[in-house]
């Protein structure tokens, strides 16, 4: 899965695996203090700039990051992590399943921000934030 344009690659497609702190940047923005919860995981991406997310699919989980096995990760304003949804993939591989429980997750007034992850190699996919 690309994390640039939440789509799988395709064959032929120049992509880079890097590392990336997805925590790190919402705590800039936001004034939180991930701690311990700063992790640094891989992600692929395009080698060159790519439009990024298509919105032709709609609002709601991006169906072709489903897999698997995926894990939520909810965390706080202040940065430290609330919990972990592991999501079997019946759940994941279905948008609708998926963005129902994102839905429930940040309904809890706790949480302000959520983690999409990969199970298998931590590959963090996309991040979900309370709208405002």
């Amino acid at each position: 899965p690309l994390r640039c344009c939440l789509r799988r690659s395709r064959p032929g497609e120049a992509v880079l695996l890097a590392a990336y702190a997805p925590l790190r940047r919402w705590a800039l923005e936001t004034g939180a203090d991930p701690g311990a919860y700063e992790e640094v995981g891989p992600v692929f991406v395009h080698e060159e700039p790519c439009e990024g997310p298509q919105q032709e699919t709609g609002p709601g989980y991006p169906a072709a990051m489903g897999g698997p096995r995926r894990v939520f990760r909810t965390y706080r304003a202040d940065g430290s992590i609330l919990n972990g949804h592991l999501v079997e993939a019946h759940r994941s591989e279905d948008p609708v399943a998926a963005s129902t429980l994102l839905d429930a997750l940040l309904e809890d007034p706790e949480t302000e921000v959520v983690h999409v992850r990969a199970v298998e190699f931590g590959c963090f996919l996309f991040e979900v934030r309370r709208s405002v």
